[in-house]
Formats: C-alpha cells, structure tokens, sequence
C-alpha cells in the first residue's frame, strides 16, 4: 500500500494520460496530472490487488515538459487531459502508444516511423458535442463537455479548443436555453463549423413552442450561425428556416468542395484533415491506371482525392443514404465517371463476398473505432487459399484512430496476408486529449 509520505517517480504515461509509478512495494500506481520523469507524493483514492490510483498532492521534481495549462476549467473539465504537457511531448506520447500497440498486440514493427501529422494546437475542434443539463436547484443550465470522470456537466465560461467564436458563445447559450420552455428536455447541442457557416443542431425531446422558436431566430441573427432542430435521431435534423442546405470544408490541394450536414461524421479537426488526405494519397501512390477500393468511405474524404490520381475507385460503405450523398459529391466535383459506390456490411464479410466484390490494385482502410477485422480476416483467408479469380492488393493504407484495433488487424497482413508494415506514424488529430489517429502502409511481400 502507498504510504501518503512516500515519493513516487514517475516512469511514464499511460492511455488516460495518467503518470505510472511503482511504489516501495512494486506495486503500479496511477498518478493523476503526473508526468514522466517527476517525483511525487499520491493520495491514494482506489486500491486493487494490483494497483493503485491517486491524485498528485505534492511534487518535488518537476517535468521540463509541463506547462501551465491555457484553459482555467483545465482539471474539471473532461475535454482535455493532456493540457499540463508541451504538444510536442503529447505527440511523442501518442507515437509510443501507437509503436507499443503495435508490437505488443499485433508483434508488428513498421519498418520508418512517419513524421507525426500535426495541426493548430488551439481553437481547432469544428465539431463537438455540448452536453446542456439544466440543473433546477440552481435554476441554472450547463453548456459544454462533461466533467473529468463524472456524468455531470462541468460549469466552463469558455473552451480554449473550440473556435473562438463559439467559444464565446458558451454563455449566452446558456442564458438562451434558460429562457427555454422547454429547457429541462433539450439534451444536447451538436456544432458543425464549415468552411463559411456555423451550423448548431438542437436537440429536443420534445416540440419547441412559438417563443422558442423566435428566441432561436434572435440568436442566430446576432450570433451569424444556422440553427437545426432535431427530435429523434441525426436523420431528423432540419434547418429552422426550412432550408435545404448544407455546410462545406475544402481540400484545396484536389481542388474538392465537400458538402455535408451537421450531423454528418466529418474530423473534428480540418487543418489536419486536409494534411492527412494529402499523406495518404502520396502514401497509397495510385498510378492512373490503377484501381482502388476505398472501405468506410463515409462522405468520400478520401474517395474523391484519390480519384484525381486513380484510374478507378470504388468506395463501399455501410449506409445508403451516406453513399448517396458520397455520390452526389463525386458528381458536383466532376469524378462521377471515375468513382462507384455501394452499400456493405463491414462488419461481417466472408471470404465469398470480399471476392465478390472484385479485385483491386490498392485499399484505403478508415474504419471507426471497432476497426476492419472481418474484412481484413477475408483477405488473409483469401490470401492463404490463393485464387486465379481474386489477387490482394499489393498495397493497403490503413487510417485508425483506434491503435488497438489497428494493430490487431494489422497482425492479420502481416502474420497471415503476407503483407509486411512499411511505415507507421501518429496523427494529432485531438490536441490536448487522448485520443490516438495514426496511419499505416502495408506492402505485400
């Protein structure tokens, strides 16, 4: 057990961004707010057979490393975790949880690490999601990100990750949905930013009343942002106006527009969106005649840059109505004779079907969170029973954002496929959290 005397250094951060220390009886200990290298005293507040975790009371060696953290709700607030770490150590961070996901779950090692992927360190977030909680002993509603560890709302003034315009808008958000009928039923607000238009989606449980709907107005004037009402699922969103409009960010480096809806999945961070786009097409390094399958293609992200360079892509996707609006952005960017596009269950694909659907000279893989591993599984076991029918593509780009479940699969191409990891690197994607994007390159050997 700890003592609440004893100095603990500590050796290293883990997922959570906490320090990780072994005290005097070897036993792990997670310190929170903690970094490597410093020396600390803990108040122990869980205790395992096999660890302890505490809050830093008392340091006596410091990080050259910490900083003191921009945002004043930094340490309540749950938006943020990593905000005491310079960037550059926080990238680092994630670059040592990508490379030991890698070895120690997939035992692959990329052959060159990838200069890390990074972008504006502040005011980058586009989209997130505000919880809004209306607390009736106070008789006071809540706007912004849950607190650290806690389902409760954390009471934040401002967000140094968000845009500073909607940063600023966090308080009279607050004094808007206050003057609400409906305030105790209005969970969540969703923000989109586009390249030109701010777009808030309201969620609410039930129907707004005619004086909520003209102080909605009254702020969107003031405020230059679209309003959207939703009832149910994202499916319902539609403008206040009536408008059948959209929102657009551009990747100038294709020269593509691409529209979508605020309740779209787009990255929450465009700078490097756009730079990521721009690194995995060099990566895959489509030739024109090639042909490219583009799994997960979402909006078409990645499916209309790599058409500027491909002779064929395909992007295959889970949802009609996304591929729908993928294929209404190839034809309103001019690639609607170099692209196809079709509805798949991701999730569950046998060898038969991966077959099916046809050969193709390289993969783009951007899967969410749970990864590609049916498909994936498919080509290994294709891969391993080989057919004059069907050939691998000889090179695959895997974008995650999950590094365990990127490097479970990427133990499949490369301990069964016969691929083998080119190159491997982390995308700061979420500066100031903890959440981990990397790419990847694998070659068939």
């Amino acid at each position: 057990m700890t003592n609440s005397e004893e100095w603990l250094r500590i050796e290293s951060l883990d997922l959570e961004a906490q320090g990780v220390a072994h005290n005097a009886e070897g036993k792990v200990v997670f310190v929170e707010d903690a970094l490597p290298g410093e020396e600390v005293q803990v108040a122990v507040r869980r205790r395992k057979n096999n660890w302890e975790q505490g809050a830093l009371v008392a340091m006596r060696s410091e990080s050259s490393q910490r900083v003191v953290p921009r945002c004043r709700h930094f340490g309540v607030c749950g938006g943020c975790a990593m905000q005491h770490l310079h960037v550059s150590a926080q990238v680092a961070t994630k670059q040592r949880a990508l490379e030991d996901a890698l070895w120690h779950l997939g035992k692959v090692k990329p052959e060159r690490v990838l200069r890390p992927i990074e972008g504006p360190a502040w005011g980058y977030r586009q989209r997130a999601r505000l919880s809004v909680r209306y607390v009736a002993k106070k008789s006071t509603v809540l706007v912004g990100f849950h607190e650290r560890k806690s389902s409760f709302v954390a009471e934040i003034a401002s967000c140094e990750v968000l845009p500073r315009h909607v940063s600023a808008m966090l308080l009279p958000l607050r004094a808007l949905v206050g003057m609400m009928h409906g305030r105790d039923r209005i969970p969540q607000i969703e923000l989109a930013v586009g390249d030109t238009t701010t777009a808030l989606v309201l969620r609410h449980l039930e129907p707004l009343v005619d004086d909520d709907l003209v102080r909605l107005r009254d702020f969107a004037a003031k405020h230059a942002v679209e309003w959207w009402l939703q009832s149910k699922g994202p499916g319902t969103a539609r403008r206040l106006d009536g408008a059948a409009s959209t929102l657009d960010y551009a990747l100038p480096e294709f020269g593509i527009r691409m529209p979508f809806r605020p309740t779209d999945f787009t990255q929450v961070n465009r700078d490097v969106n756009r730079t990521l786009v721009a690194r995995a097409v060099a990566l895959l390094a489509p030739e024109a005649g090639d042909s490219v399958i583009d799994w997960f293609c979402g909006l078409g992200n990645f499916t209309l840059p790599l058409a500027t360079r491909a002779g064929s892509v395909l992007g295959i996707e889970g949802s009609a109505p996304l591929v729908e609006r993928a294929r209404e952005a190839a034809v309103l960017n001019g690639f609607a004779d170099k692209t196809r596009f079709a509805v798949r269950n991701l999730f569950e694909m046998p060898p038969e079907n991966l077959s099916e659907i046809g050969a193709a000279d390289r993969w783009l893989i951007d899967p969410p969170r749970e990864g590609a591993f049916a498909i994936v599984k498919a080509l290994a076991e294709l891969a391993e029973s080989p057919n004059d029918s069907w050939r691998p593509p000889k090179r695959i780009v895997y974008v995650s954002c999950n590094p365990a479940t990127l490097a479970r699969d990427a133990g499949l191409l490369v301990h069964r496929a016969g691929y083998r990891c080119g190159a491997a690197g982390a995308v700061n994607m979420f500066p100031h959290t903890t959440h981990v994007e990397s790419i990847a390159v694998f070659d068939k050997s």
